[in-house]
């Protein structure tokens, strides 16, 4: 964590770092963590997924702090909800992508 807090700050960037509670630092060194997604996600495109999040909603004039913190939100929710139709060894990227859009009616 204080790695990324650091390179958040020399590098000027908000830095998301995915694992089981992913977090997001910003260059003045705020950090936060969030409470949505699970083990199942850890798989090949997830981080793709994401990335397409928090680009359409940058595209949608968010700015990158709330692009970023929305985005994570919202593709550990679909994760969530993802797992209450399948199991963590069945979730793939394309399983997120599936539930995105319930995601972003449970907000």
């Amino acid at each position: 964590m204080y790695t990324q807090i650091e390179f958040s700050k020399q590098t000027g960037c908000i830095v998301i770092l995915k694992g089981k509670y992913t977090s997001i630092s910003t260059p003045n060194g705020t950090i936060w963590f969030n409470s949505t997604g699970n083990h199942g996600m850890a798989t090949a495109g997830s981080g793709d997924v994401l990335t397409g999040i928090i680009t359409s909603l940058l595209a949608q004039s968010y700015t990158p702090l709330q692009a970023a913190q929305i985005g994570v939100y919202i593709h550990g929710l679909a994760g969530d909800i993802a797992l209450q139709n399948n199991t963590t060894e069945t979730i793939i990227a394309s399983t997120i992508i599936e539930f995105l859009n319930k995601a972003f009616m449970n907000v």
